[in-house]
């Protein structure tokens, strides 16, 4: 276990300090010893991190079906009983999808010598041939432009580049990622490459989901990285470029999987269920420290701090490890369909996958009056920088299906700035994640699970979405990640 983190004196003040005035609302806050007991010991005792350790280094990277990700349905199981946790499994049909061995190269020219070429296959892409696919490469910024230029994409490889610095360029990008195939495909093209979705890069490609439309060729298609889409911008200003592309993956049979559920039960209103939510399964490449196996030991040591406390919150908390988040979602979608009659009585739902980054407040997705409810009794996140109602929807893909039954979602956002910088590739892994700012995440996570299942009153629903609105379900995969603040 790592050393103790020290508990700042500014929220030993807050803690145990008396109010300087009656606040305006009606709504007390519970004790400080109870903040203490949940807030101190997220921060001073480590389990967070030490989970961490043992799911990332210990078992490693888990995309779904795999024997990764089956370790880790036991570990989460077995752990969650070593807490004091009532723990059971939920049956998850999910999808397996296996790499291979892959390559890329620059062809040489009279122009050029060949170069080797950095690329991870996007998750669900189909394989090339065994002696790979050759073709020249077309380059282009939007799925647009792809249909405009027309015939001048048959035969070829096309190379979707874009510009994303920042997490918040994330969500404009996805959509070359997760659609660009099918789209070159309905031109004539034979293969996609796609820059990474990266911050930041050392020449490390950045793999994802897509997926393909039905009744179009299905193409195959890869993450190239940001220095070698840069190579072959440059190369392409002076002509001609063919890429040599093998891409060893398939699609096998769906394989048995889990949700794992555990829940700490509430003292009066057991019906009623707050939600916390993470998903235990990762990309094969990395270890999934960021995403989302921080998040997973987040929930997992909120249940551990709640289920300790005598008496228990007045309403039950639950914590679901979702399957399958990754590459298919059924993990989110079985849970709503096996939970469908007890969706009324779930009061809030809050899923954590931004990474392991420091704290910065609560969002909220709920009807009106929701800040004012939760505002009060979030006074001791203050020294961590994270007592404020922030602006913007909280979300996230696991609980999307949940946006029917009008559940008012609940977030604690983190510091994602960095996220991207790592997400998907081989970089995601322990040494990315500060003890430290793990830890507080944790303490706000266990913190606000508390009060939602504390506070008297409950959050209002939210309105219900449009009847035209899309289901959350042809969201596409694995995308719809917190931008960052």
């Amino acid at each position: 276990m790592p050393t103790a983190l020290p508990l700042s004196a500014a929220l030993l003040s807050l803690l145990t300090a008396a109010p300087k005035a009656p606040a305006p609302a009606p709504v007390t806050g519970p004790s400080p010893q109870v903040a203490e007991r949940l807030i101190g010991a997220a921060l001073t005792e480590g389990h967070a991190y030490a989970r961490l350790a043992e799911l990332t280094d210990g078992i490693g990277p888990r995309l779904s079906g795999s024997e990764g990700e089956q370790a880790a349905v036991q570990w989460a199981k077995r752990s969650f009983e070593a807490d004091g946790v009532k723990v059971w499994l939920e049956p998850v049909k999910v999808p397996r999808w296996v790499r291979g061995e892959e390559s890329a190269r620059v062809v040489g020219s009279e122009r050029h010598r060949a170069h080797p070429l950095s690329i991870m296959a996007l998750g669900g892409s189909v394989g090339t041939p065994a002696e790979g696919l050759t073709a020249e490469v077309i380059e282009v910024r939007s799925l647009e432009e792809v249909a405009a230029l027309g015939e001048k994409v048959k035969g070829k490889i096309v190379l979707f580049n874009h510009s994303m610095t920042v997490a918040a360029d994330y969500g404009k990008a996805a959509g070359l990622r997760t659609r660009g195939a099918s789209v070159a495909a309905k031109s004539g093209a034979v293969g996609m490459l796609v820059r990474s979705l990266a911050t930041a890069s050392l020449r490390s490609a950045h793999t994802g989901a897509m997926r393909y439309d039905e009744g179009v060729a299905q193409i195959p298609a890869a993450a190239v990285s940001v220095e070698d889409a840069e190579l072959l911008h440059r190369l392409l200003a002076g002509g001609p470029v063919k890429v040599e592309l093998k891409l060893g993956c398939q699609t096998l049979p769906d394989a048995d999987s889990f949700n794992v559920v555990a829940e700490v039960k509430g003292r009066e209103k057991p019906q009623e269920v707050v939600l916390l939510g993470a998903h235990l399964d990762s990309w094969d490449v990395g270890t999934g420290a960021h995403d989302d196996g921080a998040g997973v030991a987040m929930v997992m040591e909120a249940a551990r701090l709640i289920g300790k406390l005598k008496p228990a919150p007045r309403r039950t908390v639950r914590v679901v490890l979702f399957a399958n988040e990754e590459n298919g979602l059924r993990g989110g979608k079985a849970y709503a369909e096996a939970h469908a009659g007890e969706l009324a009585n779930h009061v809030a739902a809050l899923e954590m996958d931004a990474g392991g980054f420091k704290p910065l407040g609560v969002t909220l997705r709920a009807g009106p009056g929701g800040a004012e409810l939760v505002a009060p009794w979030l006074k001791p996140l203050d020294a961590l920088g994270a007592g404020s109602v922030l602006q913007g929807d909280a979300g996230g893909a696991d609980i999307s299906p949940l946006i029917p039954a009008r559940v008012p979602f609940v977030g604690v956002r983190v510091d994602s700035s960095r996220y991207f910088d790592v997400h998907h590739s081989w970089a995601d892994t322990l040494d990315k994640v500060d003890p430290k700012e793990l830890a507080q995440s944790t303490a706000a996570v266990a913190w606000v699970g508390y009060v939602l299942a504390e506070v008297p009153g409950v959050l209002p629903r939210p309105e219900a979405p449009p009847a035209e609105a899309p289901k959350p379900a042809a969201a596409p995969v694995g995308t719809p990640k917190p931008a960052a603040p």
